[in-house]
């Protein structure tokens, strides 16, 4: 059944090819998020006044809007880039029983939740 629903969204963030797994799943074992999707992109832009070209991932994240400033800090703490991208849009509604998969999974618990200071920069 189809649910329309304002509590979930899906976070997208760029990062390069050798960090971005690393990244996903850092994401996911700390509960910030139930799924993390990566894409190869292209990215064309504007940095420091300069035009840029590069291969970067792109990371689908789909969690809880709760989840959300959590999410976006631990990505500031451990991102290689000085200025992360970390944009949030709405899920307005999907399929019952994976929006509550997505519920289920950030509120489980696990040994490496809760920003472990240990981990490293991705």
């Amino acid at each position: 059944m189809l649910l329309l629903n304002s509590d979930f969204v899906v976070v997208f963030c760029t990062a390069p090819p050798d960090s971005s797994g690393r990244l996903a799943r850092l994401i996911v074992e700390e509960r910030l998020a139930a799924c993390v999707n990566i894409s190869q992109v292209r990215s064309t832009f504007l940095w420091e006044g300069e035009v840029n070209e590069e291969a970067e991932d792109l990371l689908i994240i789909k969690t809880e809007k709760l989840k959300v400033e959590g999410l976006a800090a631990r990505v500031r703490e451990v991102h290689p880039y000085e200025l992360p991208e970390i944009i949030v849009l709405p899920i307005v509604g999907g399929d019952e029983g994976y929006l509550d998969w997505i519920s289920e999974a950030v509120r489980k618990t696990s040994a490496s939740s809760s920003n472990n200071p240990n981990a490293e920069d991705v």
